[in-house]
């Protein structure tokens, strides 16, 4: 069976819906239209793995993917895992945290996760509208009745400092969202934790890491292109992104 034949059997049935223009959340001045998987449809994992591979992304319960007429900013991105070299820079970072322990948790809520969510938003997102974010809303944001979902808790000295919010899938997993406490700013924690989820890859024998879009105007989606090699999706296929 080819690729696009599993992918057509897998989504067989899944139908799509397409949302109103509304502002777009990377780029002033634009607007954006979502394409969602339907929302009503509780996914496995060989969909969200075929939905991944062409582009789809995880927020909460809704798998989406950018679908505007006149823009295409938006670029998924994936890492081969056992393709990855470090540069310089990442190698520094991973020396600076070879302290931390890392442990994995499940997706249940924890309250002292949230706490450091809103330490993380209230001073790297302020004003965004994530910053009034209730319990209600962190859940629905972070975690899904379906995904195979898990949060891996970063300490120093048992006190967190980080969380990478990851999903699972078949033969890969996707870094959802990662927050850290702001003090730690000098310890480059986002990067770390990507380096991390990269590690797990090559140890558990998965092929990628995604990582969601690319948006090379967008200053906190443009840093991905800073873990080489790394491919995007140009709506068929996945190809090097030194080559676009």
């Amino acid at each position: 069976m080819t690729d696009q034949s599993k992918n057509a059997q897998d989504l067989n049935g899944l139908q799509f819906y397409v949302s109103p223009s509304h502002d777009c959340s990377y780029l002033n001045e634009q607007h954006a239209i979502t394409l969602f998987a339907d929302p009503t449809s509780l996914l496995n994992n060989s969909q969200y793995q075929t939905l991944s591979k062409i582009g789809f992304r995880r927020s909460g319960e809704h798998i989406y993917r950018p679908h505007c007429s006149d823009c295409t900013a938006c670029i998924p991105v994936r890492l081969t895992v056992n393709d990855f070299k470090p540069n310089r820079n990442q190698r520094r970072i991973l020396k600076l945290n070879s302290n931390i322990k890392v442990t994995v948790c499940n997706s249940d809520f924890s309250d002292e996760h949230y706490r450091l969510y809103q330490r993380y938003i209230k001073s790297r997102h302020p004003g965004g509208g994530m910053d009034d974010d209730d319990v209600k809303s962190y859940k629905s944001f972070i975690t899904s009745s379906w995904s195979d979902t898990y949060l891996y808790e970063f300490r120093i000295d048992s006190k967190l400092v980080a969380i990478a919010v990851t999903d699972h899938l078949n033969d890969s997993i996707s870094a959802v969202y990662t927050f850290f406490d702001p003090n730690y700013s000098k310890n480059s924690l986002g990067v770390y934790s990507v380096l991390w989820q990269i590690e797990y890859g090559v140890k558990n024998k998965l092929l990628w890491l995604y990582l969601g879009y690319w948006i090379k105007d967008c200053k906190k989606m443009s840093y991905k292109d800073n873990y080489r090699p790394i491919e995007y999706f140009d709506g068929t296929n996945w190809n090097t992104l030194s080559d676009k």
